[in-house]
């Protein structure tokens, strides 16, 4: 199959996997449900549409009784949907890097929203790891791995070296587990230029780095690829904010 549209070229080796969206009753339960949830925050289910939640999960692959770490969750949108997926049986990890030993009394606190998240009976299965990026560890071995729209900012992490950092993802996994990767795209070719500009990362590089860690090249989705993203202003900027051209990136740990 033809790498997709925009400009984007891969590895001989790639093998390409396209997803598109499917109907809702082609989607796997635990999925749908996990949407259609009530506890879940009426800000997240307006977010859905431009996310598209139940093609980029199933993409992924997570199920009930997963283990999964989720690097830097944010607001926990995709918390809440992992944790009604994996269930009572899985487990999500929702790890978020330790302050710097320099931050100001008033620097904000990351782990914050998740923590209420733990907190709340609803969701009972997430628990928050707080440690240094640059001494990544899993409480256990995990299923998946996920980073969502965050790739990037491991760039500019002090002291961050993105080699041992894969390589952590690489050690926390279980043989098969996979690392799923969606983060905004940057002009192809530009590598790492963007990331603590733009906030957007080229595609092609984060494929590099993460091959050299030892993973297989699954598959990529277009899902939320956006033609008509110039990547050439800020993520945040109004005109392509909640819309900009994203690619997902999935990879597994190879079996023994």
């Amino acid at each position: 199959m033809s790498p997709p549209s925009g400009g984007r070229t891969w590895p001989r080796s790639t093998t390409w996997t396209t997803q598109r969206p499917c109907p809702s009753r082609e989607r796997p339960g635990p999925i749908s449900a996990a949407i259609a949830d009530a506890s879940r925050p009426e800000a997240d289910k307006q977010r859905d549409a431009n996310r598209k939640p139940a093609e980029t999960l199933a993409f992924a692959g997570v199920k009930p009784g997963d283990r999964v770490a989720e690097l830097l969750p944010g607001g926990g949108y995709f918390t809440r949907l992992f944790s009604k997926i994996v269930g009572a049986g899985g487990h999500v990890y929702a790890l978020v890097p330790a302050p710097s030993p320099n931050a100001p009394p008033d620097a904000p606190d990351f782990a914050a929203r998740v923590k209420a998240i733990a907190a709340d009976p609803n969701y009972s299965n997430v628990s928050v790891v707080v440690q240094l990026f640059a001494q990544l560890k899993a409480p256990e071995p995990v299923d998946l791995v996920w980073t969502s729209q965050n790739y990037h900012d491991f760039h500019n992490f002090p002291g961050l070296d993105l080699a041992v950092f894969n390589q952590s993802v690489f050690d926390a996994l279980k043989p098969g587990g996979t690392y799923l990767i969606l983060d905004h795209a940057a002009e192809p070719g530009s590598g790492v230029r963007d990331t603590a500009t733009l906030h957007r990362i080229d595609q092609e590089t984060v494929t590099k780095e993460v091959l050299a860690a030892g993973f297989v090249f699954v598959g990529s989705s277009d899902l939320l690829h956006q033609a008509d993203d110039p990547h050439a202003v800020k993520v945040f900027d109004p005109s392509v904010r909640g819309k900009t051209d994203q690619f997902i990136l999935k990879f597994r740990k190879p079996k023994p």
